[in-house]
């Protein structure tokens, strides 16, 4: 059965990295998944279904089955942020007779693709009470900003020749200054069509607040063969490697999906995926089955991840941007990763593993290089294999317009990634010496 529509309900509702976060919380404890403590009196022989957050905006999940022989561990890795800008400190400004929000980048943004269009601001913000602080995630949930153009009678080199500045042409207008007293935050958490409680009732301390585009994902096409989304990269691998999570039974390994924050960023945060969080975790898993060190090293050794994170298809407008022995098409199939400097982890044992896999269920694998005098992006593989050595490849679905503030992608790619990723979570590896047995 098709994903599809339950991914599009998931991602309009990904105003944020947070709220992503959220989301997958929620259908975890749906099908009864317990948060998992860190204290350490929580250290207990354990089984079952558990997960753990950092940060309101990385989550680890983890299915732990009844009867563990040796500890292992199949892992998916994506990540909920996306490009965006983020609001400043103080980002409230009055220019001419209009309020402005001051911005920056975060991420790399494909910065004409926000301009003329409904926009709004959502994340978390931080406030006090008589106990302490607290957090709460946040959504104005109207059209609420634009970033106008400049128009073309004033900046005639705007279709040729035209530099985009994030400390000019990026900042949002937000309203008419026809208020006796300056905004603040509250009073645009209150502008909002459906806010539940009166912000001006706390006392905000910081904000961790974000733009995102006001459009829901539809798809498109003769035979909506198209999916066009804000958020797909990288979305789509997030939802679709926690659906195929939740719909996976295996008796032999230890089920871990994770959803790190920052990676648009460089991923060196305490919640990112060059942390020491995944490990941890591993880890912590282990010692509360009754393991050592040793069970540890050894359960990494036993273990493979997929980074699961969108690829480039080939432009039909830009066909000499691709490489000239790579053909990576909307809708055939589900991508393999490489790289020579190992940007991208995938290599001749992950490889042909996940070929392994896709021939076992029927589908097809695409295969991706950039072209070689292009530098391409990093991504989640790499990075966290600098804190925990796995068996790792590079996956994704190709898509159109990366770091877009809307994208495009192919809706078989979609059910094809579930479907693979089902096939991973379920199979049964065995490792010895330079053989990897599967079943």
């Amino acid at each position: 059965m098709s994903k599809i529509n339950e991914i599009i309900r998931l991602i309009d509702t990904s105003y944020s990295q947070f709220h992503v976060c959220s989301n997958v919380e929620n259908l975890l404890k749906e099908r009864g998944f317990a948060e998992f403590f860190t204290q350490k009196d929580s250290i207990s022989p354990i089984s079952g279904n558990f997960y753990i957050k950092k940060n309101d905006s990385t989550i680890i999940a983890f299915k732990i089955p009844a009867k563990v022989k040796d500890f292992s561990f199949l892992i998916t890795a994506s990540h909920t942020d996306s490009p965006t800008f983020k609001l400043k400190p103080n980002p409230i400004k009055i220019v001419n007779n209009l309020y402005q929000l001051n911005v920056e980048p975060y991420g790399s943004a494909i910065y004409p693709s926000w301009l003329d269009k409904p926009l709004s601001i959502a994340g978390r913000i931080t406030y006090s009470t008589k106990d302490g602080i607290r957090t709460k995630l946040v959504n104005v949930d109207k059209d609420l900003l634009i970033i106008p153009n400049l128009c073309l009678h004033m900046n005639r080199d705007i279709n040729s020749n035209h530099e985009y500045k994030p400390n000019i042409d990026m900042i949002p207008i937000m309203g008419i200054t026809d208020r006796i007293a300056l905004l603040t935050i509250a009073d645009i958490l209150n502008s909002g069509d459906d806010y539940i409680n009166d912000f001006k009732d706390y006392r905000i301390l910081a904000h961790d607040l974000f733009l995102y585009p006001r459009i829901k994902g539809i798809t498109c096409g003769l035979d909506n063969e198209f999916l066009h989304s804000p958020k797909l990269d990288n979305l789509i691998s997030v939802y679709a490697s926690l659906l195929a999570f939740l719909g996976s039974e295996n008796k032999d390994h230890i089920e871990v999906f994770v959803a790190f924050d920052n990676e648009e960023v460089g991923s060196s945060t305490k919640q990112g995926a060059d942390s020491t969080l995944l490990g941890d975790t591993l880890k912590r898993i282990v010692y509360s089955l009754g393991g050592d060190e040793v069970d540890y090293f050894d359960a990494v050794h036993r273990s493979i991840m997929l980074s699961v994170d969108n690829a480039h298809a080939n432009h039909p407008n830009f066909p000499q941007i691709s490489d000239s022995t790579t053909h990576v098409n909307l809708n055939e199939g589900v991508v393999l990763k490489y790289n020579a400097r190992q940007l991208y982890t995938t290599d001749s044992l992950s490889a042909g593993i996940v070929k392994h896999i896709a021939r076992k269920c029927d589908l097809k694998i695409q295969e991706y290089t950039n072209r070689s005098d292009i530098r391409g992006g990093c991504t989640l593989g790499s990075l966290s294999n600098t804190q925990v050595s796995l068996i790792t490849a590079d996956i994704g679905i190709p898509e159109l317009a990366m770091h877009s503030s809307v994208e495009t992608c192919g809706t078989k790619d979609i059910d094809d990634l579930f479907e693979l990723l089902q096939h991973f979570y379920s199979t049964t590896f065995t490792f010895e010496k330079n053989n990897i047995l599967i079943k």
